[in-house]
Formats: C-alpha cells, sequence, structure tokens
C-alpha cells in the first residue's frame, strides 16, 4: 500500500480524498493555488505545497509544478480527482513516467474514451448498444445533411473532445441543421481547440442512466448498480439518485451485465462510469467517464463500498475481494449540487461565508469544504457542497432531504438552496416522473 498520496485537485474532493487516505493510514499532500491557502483541505493535509497563482492554467492545471510537489514530498501516487487533470492522459502518462502511480485508468484507456468518437467505437467494437448516429467527425455541411437524412430528425450535433454541452446543438430540419452545424464546430473549436463533430439521433424523452463499475487488474469487473442523472441544467447535473426510479431489477441486471462485459473486453482497470441514454426500455451508450464522479457518494449510499478507497486499493496492486454476487443493494440515496449561484439567474456568488451551519442526523452526509470565515474564490466551478440523505426507500429519503434542506445554513454569498427546496416539494419529481429536458422546463416556471 501506498505510504504518502498526492491529491491534484481542490475543495470537496480533494477533502473527500484526504479522508479515505487518512482512515487508511495513508499521509496525504495537498497542491494549491495561492487563493486556496485557507482552505480546508490544505489545512487537514500532512503535507502542503503551494503550486501558482489563482489561475487554474498556473496552478492545478500546471503539470510540472504538481509532479515537482510529488518529488519533493516523496509521494508515492498521484489521485487526480474528478475535473482538472483527471482525464488528461498525458498527464496520467507523465505521472507513470516520473516514478509515480496514477490512480486511475491507463493512459491509453482515458485517451480512447475522451475522444467521443473513438469512445463510441470502441463501445460498439465491445457490444455496447449506440445511439444511431455518424461513423466518425462530420466535416462539411453536405456530409451532415446527408447523415441528417439518414439518421433521421431531429438529430444532435456534438463535439468529439466536449463536454458540459459545449459544442451541442439540436437541429429538428435541415434548414436547422446547416445553422447549428456551424454553431457547433465554432463552439467547440472555442472552447476545446478541436471543431471536429459528431452526429447522432436525438431521443424526445430520455433518462440519463450512468452505470459505476470497478475493475482490477486482474480481470475482475463488477458494477455497483446505476445513478439516474437526468436532472440537468444546460447539460450540467443538479441532482442525482440512487437507484433510478425509471429501471426494475431485470432491466438493471441486464445492463449491468452488458457494462461488465464490455470493460472487460476493453481490458479497463480502476473506477469508471458508463453514461446511457434510456428510453422505450432501451438502453443506448453516449459515453464513458473515466474518472471519480461527483455523484459517487449516493452509489456508496445503496452499496456501503467506499469508491475512492477501491481506487487506491487497485491503483496500488491490489484484487478487488469480492465479485458480482458479493455486492448488495440497499435502501436509496439522493444528492444535490449546492453552488454559490444565484438561484434565479445562476450567476456566480464568490465571497465571504459569514455563516455556516451544515445539517446532520441519520443518513445525512455533507462532502463540503465551506466552514464560516471561508472566502470562495471566483476563479473555479461555483460548487460548494454536496448533500446527499440515504434512506431505506425512495419517500424515505425524499423526506429526510427536505428536513436537510431546511436544516443547510449558508450566509453571505447566493446559493443554489432555494432551488433545491422548491424542486423536492414538486410533484413529478416525487412520483420520479422526470428525463432530461424536465429541469430546464421547470426552472423556467419557476423564475
Amino acid at each position: 500500500m501506498f505510504d504518502k498520496v498526492l491529491i491534484a485537485n481542490r475543495g470537496e474532493i480533494a477533502l473527500r480524498i484526504h479522508r479515505a487516505c487518512r482512515e487508511m493510514g495513508i499521509r496525504t499532500v495537498a497542491v494549491h493555488s495561492t487563493a486556496d491557502n485557507d482552505a480546508m483541505h490544505v489545512r487537514l493535509a500532512d503535507e502542503a505545497v503551494c503550486i501558482g497563482p489563482p489561475a487554474a492554467k498556473d496552478s492545478y492545471l500546471n503539470k510540472a509544478a504538481i509532479l515537482s510537489a510529488a518529488a519533493i514530498t516523496g509521494a508515492d501516487a498521484i489521485h487526480p480527482g474528478y475535473g482538472f487533470l483527471s482525464e488528461n492522459a498525458d498527464f496520467a502518462q507523465m505521472v507513470e513516467e516520473h516514478g509515480f502511480v496514477f490512480i486511475g485508468p491507463s493512459p491509453e484507456h482515458i485517451r480512447m474514451m475522451g475522444d467521443k468518437i473513438t469512445a463510441k467505437q470502441a463501445a460498439t467494437t465491445a457490444g455496447l448498444p449506440c445511439v444511431p448516429g455518424s461513423d466518425g467527425a462530420v466535416n462539411t455541411e453536405e456530409e451532415a445533411l446527408t447523415t441528417a437524412a439518414a439518421i433521421g430528425y431531429p438529430v444532435l450535433i456534438k463535439a468529439t473532445a466536449g463536454g458540459g454541452g459545449k459544442g451541442m446543438k439540436v437541429a429538428r430540419s435541415a434548414a436547422e441543421l446547416k445553422e447549428a452545424w456551424k454553431l457547433a464546430r465554432n463552439e467547440a473549436k472555442a472552447a476545446f481547440g478541436n471543431a471536429d463533430v459528431y452526429m447522432e439521433k436525438y431521443l424526445q424523452r430520455p433518462r440519463h442512466i450512468e452505470m459505476q463499475i470497478l475493475a482490477d487488474n486482474y480481470g475482475a469487473v463488477v458494477h455497483l448498480g446505476e445513478r439516474d442523472c437526468s436532472l440537468q441544467r444546460r447539460h450540467q447535473k443538479v441532482l442525482e439518485e440512487a437507484p433510478s426510479p425509471a429501471l426494475n431489477a431485470t432491466q438493471r441486471a441486464r445492463i449491468g451485465d452488458v457494462a461488465c462485459d464490455a470493460i472487460r473486453r476493453l481490458g479497463y482497470r480502476n473506477a469508471g462510469t458508463l453514461e446511457f441514454l434510456f428510453e422505450d426500455g432501451e438502453f443506448y451508450f453516449i459515453e464513458m467517464n473515466t474518472r471519480l464522479q461527483v455523484e459517487h457518494p449516493i452509489t456508496e449510499g445503496i452499496t456501503g463500498i467506499d469508491l475512492v478507497r477501491e481506487q487506491i486499493r487497485i491503483a496500488a496492486g491490489a484484487p478487488l475481494g469480492y465479485t458480482q454476487t458479493d455486492v448488495r443493494f440497499q435502501g436509496h440515496a439522493l444528492e444535490c449540487r449546492i453552488n454559490a449561484e444565484d438561484p434565479q439567474t445562476f450567476t456566480p456568488s464568490p465571497g465571504l461565508v459569514n455563516g455556516y451551519h451544515a445539517p446532520g442526523g441519520l443518513g445525512v452526509r455533507v462532502d463540503s469544504g465551506l466552514y464560516a470565515g471561508y472566502r470562495i474564490p471566483p476563479h473555479y466551478d461555483s460548487m460548494i457542497a454536496k448533500l446527499i440523505v440515504y434512506g431505506n426507500s425512495r419517500n424515505e429519503a425524499l423526506m429526510r432531504l427536505r428536513r436537510a434542506l431546511g436544516e443547510y445554513v449558508v450566509d453571505g454569498v447566493k446559493t443554489t438552496l432555494p432551488l433545491h427546496n422548491r424542486l423536492v416539494q414538486d410533484a413529478d419529481f416525487v412520483n420520479g416522473d422526470y428525463d432530461i429536458h424536465w429541469l430546464e422546463k421547470f426552472v423556467a416556471r419557476n423564475t
């Protein structure tokens, strides 16, 4: 096992990784920008190294600075968390070339799944069902029109190197397609430095279902069930739950078996998440995330398995030590992402936290680095906390979530807590009757 792990991230996920390491008897190194001098993960880590000024490109994305910090502190391994360099294949390769262990999959698998086209090709080869679409990048307007006619409108145009909804456009006719194709390419070029886009069938009312998997270095693969991440605004997840209220046990087992079989064929290792659209009883693969997910705590809630601990064990060469039949799914879990944003306009609201009170009680978990007197910096993602609740049933978990949201206090900055308070009272959500387009309509009705 490792003696010391460097955490190449910030905020709640850095603190989450630190806690797992501490419980395993592993010392931690926090790297941080000057804007995060007073961050909680910096305060709690065994060692801390400042790696640059506030801008992420000069600190948390500075590969050389992170590797230097690992070298001077004598770290054995580097955990990238999520975001930043977590899915950067070049960084993972550099980590290994400099004699450290990258706590995650191989650079080859990160590279394969980082491009939407190669990921879809690999998924098809591995036997995963995919949304009907183009075989590769659509490079000309004429090719776009021909492809769309073959798929059938409406179609979705997506950046091959995309994420977070950037470079993504819907076209419902040939006239719309011409403009949408140009806009998607321009947006993709500006966001990712790569204008390539591809095309697939636009589903009308799908759910966003993702399957969590773990794979060791010896061919053992298990899935830890699904998460329903359909509640999204501008392609950014807002609230997630596990298991999905839209799936039954037969469907869960079917897609779980398909996912595990695909992972074995790919020879993948460590934690990973296969994402699907689910409509009319059918699953369609859309992408794979080769890292820890923001919403991993709800999977931990229903399985009792510590995903960060498993990531570290696998990276250290340990076998899983259990099979699929050993994995038990119990109860229901929900997660709210709390952002420092205006709940009406969604404008970021950084600043000084004057008062802070986190909810507690049975089945309530808060992953956050906030405290009274902490100043939220304006340089990074606006998510400041995750509120996770667990119950023996979905109704129990929902009632517990309502109670916990009512207790949560963050003074001094605006947050999305009011949005979540409205959301958990809505009849459609209570009934589990929603899809990936539902939240946009809900927000429009309530602003």
